[in-house]
């Protein structure tokens, strides 16, 4: 493994891996991390689970960090039982050597491998290889990037089961109730486009303001979504003032709406948390989504981008899209959000 690759932006292995949790969403545990670095600093971070099933894992996340513009990477394996466990030692330097030479078929390398216990202030890392080199992890809460996050509005999850939380199913008796109101909206729609949007948007707007909403105003919003041009225009509202407000209700949504709504539920969610930078649940989002629809259009191409790293920015332009159906409606979307 080559070390000729500055990373100014990481002051040590113990640094790096602390900011894991604010860049996942979570803390990891039984996990292979791939982090990739762009002209020496971080890119994108990927993540597998770090089981059986390991060097599968290790293929895709090589091809993965291939699709961006990455030149090297580095693996971090979390590994609670293993970490200081002797005889594990040869599989954890066997999955960096794999890594490398996948990484080396993409034109990539792989910068360092590290083995850490768990990542948590005074957790133990030490080197993949044998180097000899060890150290303690720093604390995730003290980082740079946690506090970043605190100031985007993004939640840290202790696990990433506590994450897919968010948009699992709610209970069956209540999707029972919204299943067959939607069911009726869908079959009763005789309502316009433009009407539909309109609907919608006041809708966020009372749900934002936390606004009495019926079961029946959300089946028939829930049942709107599954018209082309009232979701490609609803995707316009990750870039207004009412973004949180529409995220939360689209992750309400999510968790009540029987397929095929769900999935447009679940892609809107994702685009509105990937346009706000949150990476971590645009994730569990679009994995929930596209388990459910594998050829959905958006959802597939959002979930390369994430995969690739591109940035949040350019998500965000697609949001124009929607502004555009929105003004060819006679919408007027609410203002835009402010910066800061």
């Amino acid at each position: 493994m080559s070390t000729e690759i500055s990373v100014p932006s990481i002051k040590s292995p113990g640094a790096l891996i602390a900011a894991l949790p604010a860049v996942l969403g979570f803390v990891p545990e039984k996990s292979l991390v791939l982090i990739t670095l762009e002209d020496g600093q971080m890119g994108a971070v990927l993540r597998a689970d770090w089981d059986e099933n390991r060097y599968a894992w290790i293929a895709e996340l090589a091809e993965l960090a291939a699709a961006g513009r990455a030149e090297a990477a580095i693996a971090v394996i979390v590994d609670a039982d293993g970490a200081g466990c002797a005889h594990c030692a040869p599989d954890h330097a066997m999955a960096c050597q794999v890594l490398d030479a996948q990484l080396r078929e993409h034109g990539l390398r792989l910068y360092a491998g590290h083995v850490v216990d768990r990542i948590a202030a005074g957790g133990h890392w030490h080197c993949a290889d044998g180097c000899g080199r060890s150290g303690q992890v720093d604390d995730p809460d003290a980082t740079p990037l946690a506090a970043a996050a605190v100031l985007d509005g993004r939640r840290r999850y202790r696990r990433r089961a506590e994450l897919a939380a968010v948009v699992a199913p709610a209970g069956q008796d209540r999707r029972s109730v919204i299943a067959d109101l939607v069911t009726r909206a869908a079959e009763a729609a005789d309502t316009a486009p433009r009407g539909l949007v309109e609907a919608a948007i006041s809708l966020v707007a009372r749900w934002g303001r936390g606004d009495p909403v019926s079961d029946g105003e959300l089946a028939a919003v829930g049942a709107s979504l599954t018209d082309i041009p009232v979701r490609d225009t609803l995707y316009g509202l990750a870039v207004t003032e009412h973004a949180d407000a529409a995220e939360d209700l689209w992750a309400e949504l999510a968790r009540l709406l029987p397929a095929p709504w769900r999935v447009e539920a679940l892609v809107l969610l994702a685009f509105t948390a990937y346009a706000r930078g949150d990476g971590p649940l645009a994730g569990v989002a679009l994995d929930a989504a596209l388990s459910l629809d594998g050829e959905h259009r958006m959802g597939g191409m959002l979930d390369i981008a994430l995969r690739s790293g591109l940035r949040p920015e350019r998500i965000r332009g697609l949001a124009g899209t929607g502004n555009r159906l929105a003004r060819q409606m006679g919408v007027t979307l609410p203002p835009a959000r402010r910066a800061g």
